[in-house]
């Protein structure tokens, strides 16, 4: 959710426009050949496959290691009633409980890494008998450890099937942003934000969020057990999103289970609740709050259901309750309180029947209550200690009237598991909207099948709990505004979808009577399981993955030049202050600008223009971030390029260089007027001074609207949207022989094969600026060409099955450049009297320098 001042960046162009990352070595040989495994400042240089290994594969395996000791230790400590698919859910709680605690005490905050490993093994001494016993039980249990697993490959598909480090919220939701930051700074720094720069990006960020009792739960575990590991965040950011949403799977189980599923049919109903549509959805876009609340939502339910085997016991029986709860208000807010006020009220009833009915002593009860509210006090510290914080961040939240990325409200239907569209913000159309309302209507009839079934078979503690889950929707949706009520309707989805196959688990009893009915039940699971499942793969395949390539180069800039900032980022990037966190990054566009630097970018997410800096106030910025592009100017002649990668180049000032007495952008497609050059001339002279004016380099540009293209490759308001599969034709000339670079421009998903005079160049693809208003440089291709005309090829082939092939692309603007050309082109230098030699040529700026 949006925090009070933030306004979430969508997707400008719907989610019919996304486009795909896949890192492709034909642009860059080296594309994949490194990434940076990070612990705090320490770096050291891992290869491409083995940190994909580690983020896909071995970090969930911790995780799970993590959570079930720390749920062996709860459930010892609670008197060992907790069933086994509980002990993730559980743990996950417990371990938040501890990172919040590390991290509110600042000076711990860096060994909460240690202290999660510690409480897992604890759980692992104090319950290894339980271990042993569940071990044992495990080959029993095949179908119960099945669906986690299958809910953790459904979740990460896109980034397993990619076959690289990357995450699938790009361009959908730059929140991941905030929370990558965040979960770094709250491990390595705490709950201490006195040292903060605020007047740059960063520290505006982390302060305007995590400083105003900002929900945190579910990023000090993720920065905690990904630093054990020493994983870079943002790689390990989309796994964990998997893994909390493959820990719902177990509660969810048991809740099916209550209503009469078992087995495999049990596991097919487990998978598809987990993974229903509008949860895929979320758990693809990265919000890592709700994700996390979801499996402590439905763990409230499971202990409401075996209420039996702890509420009569001895008071320590309520800490997995109290665990949970306090995990769902460290990691949605006090909001979360609506869904343990639900729980609560179920076993309020039944624990004051059992009272009347002499089952349970009224004191043993209030020890019960007393040491829950305790636990949930303790555990939850950091949101209770600044309540009046929470409290506010909460209500901001609920009456935002910032849509987030929604261009719409969501539909009541979208409930039902069901959404057979490539995103859950858009309204399928045509065909996909006639079969959707279907299986909808299918989905409906099971759940109210599934509510009556529940009543029938005596599970009035479910049946009660089932219904406030519903009543929490529905108030919350009457004083909630659209970004709320879309979450809420996300987090109550669950719980819609497991009643509705409570109706297969009714037909399945009334089959064993009636075998005429056994049909009707196969097409009731294949409804709902085909609708719920064939959603995801739509979702899987439009989804928005991040180019590994380039965030692989921002962390080597940060481990080059950490500690020299503060760092001025020209490209608008919010991921770029996670990559770039040791070198306290301003960025003008972004929704907190740097303080000093006014008008140098329209707005959030506008280009920027360092003509529009004043330049005393580039005197802060030792260090300039941009990006390789030979279409804009370099940064003033105050600094020198000192590095240039594949993606980005950066601009030292300096030592000594005085700001310029002006500056003056012009436009490259324009000679400069004599009157303009002979007042800055005048200036010069008068201050003693020099003019300094930038050439842009040489650039041969071919016009991608007006090449030979496919009549569905449709012209925008910047060049074409490629809608399709198709070949665009075009012929250039260029002025003479030698080494060129072709560049392209826009946002590009599956490959493009590129081809000058009928020879491959190469392939580009996966190649994303994470904003499709601002035009995003791609590596360029070298070749060798003849002075004079030739043919350029550039050919989209088919979609396949490969993540994010469902969605268009955009191709801006071609242009090629002399080989090795400087960038920024060159800075001649003139005396006051020689003013005239600049008149007529085109300059990218001119500036009046002393010295």
């Amino acid at each position: 959710m949006p925090a009070p001042a933030h306004a979430t960046t969508g997707d400008p162009e719907g989610a019919n426009a996304t486009v795909q990352s896949r890192a492709v070595a034909a642009i860059s040989p080296h594309a994949t050949a490194q990434f940076f495994l990070t612990g705090g400042s320490q770096v050291r240089i891992l290869p491409g496959a083995m940190m994909f290994v580690l983020t896909a594969f071995v970090y969930p395996c911790v995780l799970a290691v993590l959570c079930v000791g720390a749920g062996l230790a709860v459930d010892r400590c609670s008197g060992g009633f907790l069933p086994g698919l509980l002990l993730p859910a559980v743990g996950a709680a417990a371990l938040i409980a501890v990172s919040q605690l590390a991290t509110y005490a600042s000076p711990v905050a860096p060994a909460t890494p240690y202290l999660l490993a510690a409480v897992a093994a604890a759980g692992f001494v104090l319950g290894r008998n339980r271990a042993r016993m569940l071990l044992r039980r495990s080959r029993m249990c095949r179908w119960q450890l099945a669906v986690p697993a299958l809910a953790y490959v459904v979740g990460l598909a896109p980034v397993l099937f990619a076959g690289r480090p990357t995450f699938t919220s790009y361009i959908a939701l730059s929140d991941s942003a905030v929370h990558m930051i965040g979960a770094d700074f709250l491990i390595r720094h705490g709950q201490d934000y006195s040292h903060l720069d605020l007047r740059n990006s960063y520290g505006q960020f982390i302060n305007d969020y995590y400083n105003t009792s900002y929900p945190s739960g579910a990023d000090t575990l993720f920065g905690g057990s990904a630093f054990l590991l020493r994983l870079p965040l943002i790689w390990a950011f989309q796994p964990f999103n998997a893994f909390m949403l493959a820990t719902a799977a177990g509660p969810t189980w048991l809740l099916l289970r209550r209503m009469g599923l078992d087995g495999g049919w049990a596991a097919l109903a487990a998978l598809c609740t987990t993974v229903s549509a509008l949860v895929y959805g979320y758990e693809l876009v990265g919000s890592v709050k709700e994700i996390t609340a979801l499996p402590m939502i439905l763990t409230l339910g499971v202990l409401v259901v075996i209420h039996a085997r702890w509420l009569p016991g001895r008071p320590s029986g309520g800490l997995p309750f109290a665990l949970v709860a306090a995990a769902g208000v460290s990691a949605l807010g006090v909001g979360f309180g609506a869904w343990v006020l639900g729980a609560a009220v179920v076993l309020a009833v039944i624990a004051v029947d059992d009272v009347l009915a002499s089952r349970q002593s009224a004191r043993r009860l209030l020890l019960l209550v007393g040491a829950g509210a305790l636990i949930v006090l303790v555990a939850a510290l950091p949101t209770w200690a600044n309540l009046s914080g929470s409290l506010q961040v909460a209500q901001n939240i609920a009456s935002t009237t910032n849509p987030g990325n929604l261009r719409a409200p969501l539909r009541t239907e979208q409930l039902f598991g069901t959404w057979l569209w490539a995103s859950y913000k858009l309204v399928p159309t045509g065909r996909a909207l006639s079969l959707t309302n279907a299986l909808i209507a299918v989905a409906f009839i099971a759940a109210l099948m599934g509510a009556v079934n529940v009543v029938r078979i005596r599970a009035y503690a479910l049946a009660g709990w089932l219904a406030l889950m519903l009543a929490v929707w529905a108030g919350l949706t009457v004083y909630g505004t659209t970004w709320v009520d879309a979450k809420v309707l996300m987090l109550t989805s669950p719980v819609v979808v497991l009643t509705a196959w409570g109706g297969l688990a009714a037909v399945l009893r009334a089959s064993a009577r009636v075998r005429a009915l056994a049909p009707v039940a196969a097409i009731l699971a294949l409804a709902l399981a085909g609708g719920a499942l064939a959603s995801d793969a739509m979702q899987y395949h439009s989804s928005n993955l991040a180019p590994t390539a380039r965030y692989d180069e921002l962390a080597s800039l940060n481990a080059r030049f950490a500690g020299q900032g503060p760092t001025l980022f020209t490209d608008y990037d919010e991921y770029a202050m996670y990559e770039l966190r040791d070198l306290d990054v301003g960025g003008p566009n972004f929704i907190y600008a740097p303080a000093a630097l006014p008008g140098v970018a329209a707005g959030h997410g506008a280009a920027i223009h360092l003509d529009k800096a004043p330049p005393a106030g580039l005197r802060a910025y030792p260090l300039i971030v941009t990006r390789r592009d030979p279409t804009t100017g370099r940064p003033p002649a105050a600094y020198s390029l000192v590095w240039r990668g594949t993606y980005y180049e950066v601009w030292r000032r300096q030592a000594g260089a005085p700001a310029a007495i002006a500056h003056v952008g012009l436009s490259r497609a324009m000679p400069v007027e004599c009157s303009r050059v002979r007042d800055l001339a005048h200036l010069a002279g008068f201050r003693g001074a020099q003019l300094l004016a930038a050439s842009p380099p040489e650039l041969v540009s071919v016009s991608a609207t007006r090449a030979r293209h496919p009549v569905h490759w449709t012209p925008a308001s910047v060049g074409l949207v490629m809608k399709g599969p198709g070949r665009l034709q075009a012929a250039f000339a260029v002025p003479h022989a030698g080494a060129w670079e072709l560049w392209l421009q826009g946002e590009i998903m599956r490959p493009l094969k590129v081809s000058v005079d009928g020879h491959l160049l190469g392939s580009v693809g996966g190649q994303l600026g994470g904003d499709s208003l601002n035009p995003d440089t791609m590596a360029p291709l070298g070749l060798q060409l003849a002075a004079g005309e030739h043919r350029l090829s550039i050919t989209r082939g088919p979609a396949g099955l490969a993540p994010g092939d469902g969605g268009w692309a955009f191709l801006y603007r071609i242009f090629l450049t002399p080989a090795g050309a400087r960038s920024g082109g060159t800075i001649r230098t003139v005396p006051p009297a020689g003013w005239r030699s600049l008149c007529g040529h085109a300059f990218d700026w001119i500036e009046v320098v002393r010295g």
